[in-house]
Protein backbone atom coordinates (compact mmCIF):
# COMPACT_ATOMS: atom_id res chain seq x y z
CA UNK A 1 0.00 0.00 0.00
CA UNK A 2 1.18 3.54 -0.64
CA UNK A 3 2.35 5.48 2.40
CA UNK A 4 0.20 8.52 3.22
CA UNK A 5 1.49 11.22 5.53
CA UNK A 6 -1.13 13.40 7.17
CA UNK A 7 0.81 16.52 8.13
CA UNK A 8 -0.60 18.76 10.85
CA UNK A 9 0.70 22.17 9.81
CA UNK A 10 -0.11 24.50 12.70
CA UNK A 11 2.36 24.63 15.57
CA UNK A 12 0.56 27.36 17.51
CA UNK A 13 -0.31 26.68 21.17
CA UNK A 14 -4.08 26.26 21.52
CA UNK A 15 -4.44 25.15 17.89
CA UNK A 16 -7.32 22.98 16.71
CA UNK A 17 -5.28 21.47 13.89
CA UNK A 18 -4.32 18.42 15.94
CA UNK A 19 -8.01 17.62 16.55
CA UNK A 20 -8.85 17.95 12.85
CA UNK A 21 -5.70 16.03 11.89
CA UNK A 22 -6.43 13.21 14.32
CA UNK A 23 -9.92 12.83 12.86
CA UNK A 24 -8.61 12.75 9.28
CA UNK A 25 -5.77 10.36 10.14
CA UNK A 26 -8.27 7.96 11.72
CA UNK A 27 -10.58 8.30 8.73
CA UNK A 28 -7.70 7.55 6.35
CA UNK A 29 -6.77 4.46 8.37
CA UNK A 30 -10.38 3.22 8.16
CA UNK A 31 -10.36 3.90 4.40
CA UNK A 32 -7.91 1.00 4.28
CA UNK A 33 -6.03 1.81 1.07
CA UNK A 34 -2.98 3.55 2.56
CA UNK A 35 -0.31 2.87 5.13
CA UNK A 36 -1.07 5.96 7.23
CA UNK A 37 1.48 8.04 9.14
CA UNK A 38 0.53 11.04 11.30
CA UNK A 39 3.12 13.82 11.18
CA UNK A 40 2.83 16.86 13.45
CA UNK A 41 5.08 19.79 12.55
CA UNK A 42 4.99 20.84 16.22
CA UNK A 43 6.72 17.53 17.05
CA UNK A 44 9.08 17.69 14.06
CA UNK A 45 10.18 21.09 15.45
CA UNK A 46 12.25 22.35 12.55
CA UNK A 47 14.06 25.62 13.25
CA UNK A 48 13.82 28.39 10.67
CA UNK A 49 15.58 27.02 7.59
CA UNK A 50 19.23 26.71 8.56
CA UNK A 51 20.94 24.54 5.96
CA UNK A 52 23.94 26.12 4.19
CA UNK A 53 23.37 24.32 0.86
CA UNK A 54 20.42 24.43 -1.51
CA UNK A 55 18.00 21.56 -0.75
CA UNK A 56 18.36 20.21 -4.31
CA UNK A 57 21.91 19.14 -3.44
CA UNK A 58 20.75 17.07 -0.44
CA UNK A 59 23.99 17.91 1.42
CA UNK A 60 22.20 18.18 4.74
CA UNK A 61 24.33 19.26 7.67
CA UNK A 62 21.84 19.01 10.53
CA UNK A 63 20.25 15.93 12.09
CA UNK A 64 16.81 17.57 12.14
CA UNK A 65 17.01 17.97 8.35
CA UNK A 66 18.19 14.40 7.83
CA UNK A 67 15.25 13.11 9.91
CA UNK A 68 12.81 15.33 8.01
CA UNK A 69 14.27 14.22 4.69
CA UNK A 70 13.85 10.54 5.59
CA UNK A 71 10.25 11.12 6.66
CA UNK A 72 9.22 12.96 3.51
CA UNK A 73 11.15 10.58 1.23
CA UNK A 74 9.26 7.59 2.66
CA UNK A 75 5.84 9.02 1.74
CA UNK A 76 3.99 8.40 -1.49
CA UNK A 77 1.27 11.00 -0.85
CA UNK A 78 0.47 13.84 1.54
CA UNK A 79 -2.53 15.47 3.14
CA UNK A 80 -1.81 18.85 4.67
CA UNK A 81 -4.10 19.77 7.58
CA UNK A 82 -3.82 23.53 7.40
CA UNK A 83 -5.30 26.66 8.90
CA UNK A 84 -5.24 30.09 7.34
CA UNK A 85 -3.17 32.86 8.91
CA UNK A 86 -3.80 36.34 7.49
CA UNK A 87 -5.05 34.88 4.18
CA UNK A 88 -1.93 32.71 3.92
CA UNK A 89 -0.25 29.49 4.98
CA UNK A 90 1.10 28.83 8.47
CA UNK A 91 4.81 29.71 8.59
CA UNK A 92 5.74 26.25 9.92
CA UNK A 93 4.37 24.65 6.74
CA UNK A 94 6.30 26.92 4.37
CA UNK A 95 9.44 26.34 6.42
CA UNK A 96 8.97 22.55 6.31
CA UNK A 97 8.36 22.60 2.56
CA UNK A 98 11.41 24.78 1.89
CA UNK A 99 13.79 22.49 3.80
CA UNK A 100 13.64 19.87 1.04
CA UNK A 101 13.21 19.61 -2.69
CA UNK A 102 13.82 16.20 -4.28
CA UNK A 103 11.95 14.33 -1.55
CA UNK A 104 8.69 16.10 -2.49
CA UNK A 105 8.96 15.54 -6.25
CA UNK A 106 6.27 13.62 -8.16
CA UNK A 107 3.99 13.06 -5.20
CA UNK A 108 0.32 14.03 -4.93
CA UNK A 109 -1.00 16.21 -2.15
CA UNK A 110 -4.42 17.19 -0.89
CA UNK A 111 -5.70 19.51 1.81
CA UNK A 112 -7.89 19.42 4.86
CA UNK A 113 -8.27 23.10 5.62
CA UNK A 114 -10.06 24.78 8.46
CA UNK A 115 -10.79 28.21 9.80
CA UNK A 116 -13.56 30.77 9.99
CA UNK A 117 -15.73 31.85 7.10
CA UNK A 118 -13.23 30.84 4.40
CA UNK A 119 -12.42 27.45 5.92
CA UNK A 120 -8.76 28.03 5.11
CA UNK A 121 -9.28 28.01 1.36
CA UNK A 122 -7.27 31.18 0.73
CA UNK A 123 -4.23 29.58 2.38
CA UNK A 124 -4.67 26.42 0.31
CA UNK A 125 -4.59 28.41 -2.93
CA UNK A 126 -1.25 29.92 -1.94
CA UNK A 127 0.11 26.58 -0.74
CA UNK A 128 -0.72 24.94 -4.06
CA UNK A 129 1.63 27.27 -5.94
CA UNK A 130 4.49 26.29 -3.62
CA UNK A 131 3.72 22.60 -4.15
CA UNK A 132 3.85 22.87 -7.92
CA UNK A 133 7.29 24.46 -7.64
CA UNK A 134 8.33 21.34 -5.71
CA UNK A 135 7.04 19.20 -8.63
CA UNK A 136 4.11 17.96 -6.58
CA UNK A 137 0.56 17.49 -7.83
CA UNK A 138 -1.97 19.30 -5.65
CA UNK A 139 -5.44 17.82 -6.03
CA UNK A 140 -8.74 19.60 -6.38
CA UNK A 141 -10.52 17.27 -3.93
CA UNK A 142 -10.37 18.66 -0.42
CA UNK A 143 -12.01 18.76 2.96
CA UNK A 144 -12.93 22.32 3.93
CA UNK A 145 -14.07 23.01 7.48
CA UNK A 146 -15.86 26.35 7.72
CA UNK A 147 -16.36 27.72 11.26
CA UNK A 148 -14.24 24.96 12.74
CA UNK A 149 -15.08 25.96 16.33
CA UNK A 150 -18.66 24.81 15.72
CA UNK A 151 -17.36 21.32 14.98
CA UNK A 152 -15.46 20.78 18.21
CA UNK A 153 -17.12 18.84 21.01
CA UNK A 154 -16.81 19.60 24.73
CA UNK A 155 -13.46 17.75 24.84
CA UNK A 156 -12.13 19.76 21.86
CA UNK A 157 -12.33 16.74 19.54
CA UNK A 158 -13.37 17.34 15.94
CA UNK A 159 -16.93 16.20 15.20
CA UNK A 160 -17.29 16.03 11.40
CA UNK A 161 -20.47 16.72 9.50
CA UNK A 162 -21.53 14.45 6.64
CA UNK A 163 -19.99 16.84 4.10
CA UNK A 164 -16.59 16.38 5.78
CA UNK A 165 -16.70 12.57 5.67
CA UNK A 166 -18.03 12.57 2.09
CA UNK A 167 -15.25 14.97 1.07
CA UNK A 168 -12.63 12.88 2.88
CA UNK A 169 -13.67 9.75 1.00
CA UNK A 170 -13.52 11.52 -2.37
CA UNK A 171 -10.13 13.02 -1.46
CA UNK A 172 -8.64 9.66 -0.45
CA UNK A 173 -10.01 7.83 -3.51
CA UNK A 174 -8.49 10.43 -5.84
CA UNK A 175 -5.24 10.60 -3.86
CA UNK A 176 -4.86 6.84 -4.30
CA UNK A 177 -5.27 7.14 -8.09
CA UNK A 178 -2.63 9.86 -8.31
CA UNK A 179 -0.27 8.12 -5.91
CA UNK A 180 -0.33 4.98 -8.04
CA UNK A 181 0.05 6.93 -11.29
CA UNK A 182 2.92 9.11 -10.07
CA UNK A 183 4.74 6.12 -8.63
CA UNK A 184 6.14 5.40 -12.08
CA UNK A 185 7.83 8.84 -12.12
CA UNK A 186 9.40 8.30 -8.72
Amino acid sequence: MPELHTIICSTRPGRVGAAVGDWFHGYAQAHGKFDCVRVDLAEVALPIFDEPYHPRLQKYQHEHTKRWSASVASADAFVFVTPEYNFGPPPALLNALNYLYNEWNYKPAAFVSYGGVSGGMRAVEREKSTLTTLKMVPLMEAVTVVDVAKHLDADKRFAPAQIHTDSAKALLDELLRWSNALGTLR
